[in-house]
């Protein structure tokens, strides 16, 4: 039963990392990920044999647009934890466009991180990317205006939200004016506390209370260490390649992140409780820049919009499913999945206790401390209430909907 529950990306490995990249030097890594991500367990002729058509499919007339898609840690073997959608639309726009446009992806932070991403698209290094939108607020301020404490309080109300003709006005026109950058599609989690091996022999965490006090590395967003400092969770930046190890000694307590992420960065082995706190926004968002947008024809436009709505629809089902038969997000975990491997307990708080947590951080029950980055958030909107609209169209979709049954929307024709 265990072996049959394994997910593809754990039982790909028959090819080494040193003969992948040899395809992929012969064949493009665009086309030997496509391959690799179809194939799910392949040997090496067989990735060969894939990549090789692929190239050919894709090379077989110029482009007129030539794309580099930088993807922070994303390789072949993660994007089938984590439902990102970067290959998805790859394979989808040039489809789509005939070849007109064509992306190269360059992921395994070859050519950008979680943290600079976004900057090397707005200086035109690369022409889009896909990393966190709370990693890359450090570059794109705005993209805080996700990141207000229990906003969404559901994975279905991040996604009825990305769907909504107000996204338009209320993320998107602000990013591509304030940022140059076009906001394409998202991965929809909510971000708890991941317990580093301290934690191992500790009882499952149940109440907020016993989080209070814990030391707790934190991502790039500003708005989340304001709901850190608010329930006591002494958020430190601490760069990621030291993370691993801090969880590991109990340096830290814990990382503030999303169950995927755990799953997808090679976490797991240092993860003991996956606390289910769902404070604040889990985006794995992909942009593009602006300036490389406008400068392609209407019809070209189009075909953009449309790849990102259907990589919008498709990641919205693949990834409610990966966290169930992957990532292993559940109670109890599945077996064979990634939890279960690792021994790590969800620790699934009670809606009690989130409320409990939501009264205490949330701009609605303690306004003073969001005060001064609601006020900026608003100006740059354009005067828009952005907490209040978005917590409005958050709850506009009875609490127990799944999210798997949110109803795509084209919202820029909306």
């Amino acid at each position: 039963m265990e072996k049959q529950r394994n997910s593809s990306a754990q039982k790909q490995n028959t090819v080494s990392r040193r003969d992948f990249f040899r395809i992929a030097s012969a064949y493009g890594m665009s086309s030997t990920m496509l391959a690799a991500t179809a194939l799910g367990s392949f040997s090496l002729p067989q990735l060969a044999q894939a990549a090789d058509a692929n190239s050919k499919r894709r090379f077989k007339k110029p482009a007129k647009h030539t794309l580099t898609f930088g993807a922070s840690g994303f390789n072949e073997r993660n994007l089938l934890i984590e439902r990102a959608g970067c290959l998805d639309f790859l394979k989808d726009i040039e489809d789509r466009t005939d070849g007109e446009i064509r992306v190269e992806f360059v992921g395994d932070n070859q050519i950008c991180g979680q943290l600079n991403c976004v900057k090397k698209t707005q200086q035109g290094i690369v022409d889009m990317f896909t990393a966190s939108t709370q990693n890359s607020a450090g570059g794109a301020p705005y993209l805080n205006v996700l990141d207000y404490a229990y906003m969404f309080p559901t994975r279905a109300s991040q996604y009825h939200f990305l769907y909504h003709k107000d996204s338009q006005k209320l993320l998107r026109d602000p990013l591509r004016t304030k940022h140059g950058l076009q906001f394409l599609f998202s991965h929809c989690e909510l971000r708890g506390l991941q317990m580093g091996l301290g934690w191992a022999d500790k009882p499952l965490i149940t109440s907020i209370e016993q989080l209070r006090g814990t030391k707790n590395r934190v991502t790039g967003t500003q708005l989340g260490r304001i709901a850190m400092q608010l329930l006591e969770l002494n958020p430190v930046p601490i760069a990621w390649s030291e993370t691993l190890d801090g969880l590991k000694q109990g340096l830290i307590d814990g990382a503030e992140t999303w169950a995927g992420a755990v799953a997808y960065a090679n976490m797991s082995p240092v993860i003991s409780q996956s606390v289910d706190l769902r404070f604040f926004c889990g985006t794995e968002a992909t942009m593009m820049s602006a300036s490389m947008f406008d400068s392609f024809s209407g019809e070209l436009q189009d075909a953009v919009m449309e790849s990102s709505y259907l990589t919008q629809v498709k990641i919205q089902a693949a990834q409610e499913a990966a966290l169930v038969n992957t990532v292993g997000a559940t109670t109890p975990s599945l077996p064979g999945t990634l939890f279960d491997k690792h021994n790590i307990r969800m620790a699934a708080l009670s809606d009690a206790e989130r409320a409990k947590a939501e009264r205490i951080c949330a701009p609605e029950f303690n306004p003073e401390p969001w005060a001064k980055w609601r006020d900026r958030l608003d100006k740059w909107s354009g005067g828009q209430d952005t907490y209040g609209s978005i917590h409005r169209i958050a709850r506009e979709l009875p609490r127990d909907m799944l999210a798997e049954n949110v109803e795509p929307q084209r919202w820029w024709k909306s």
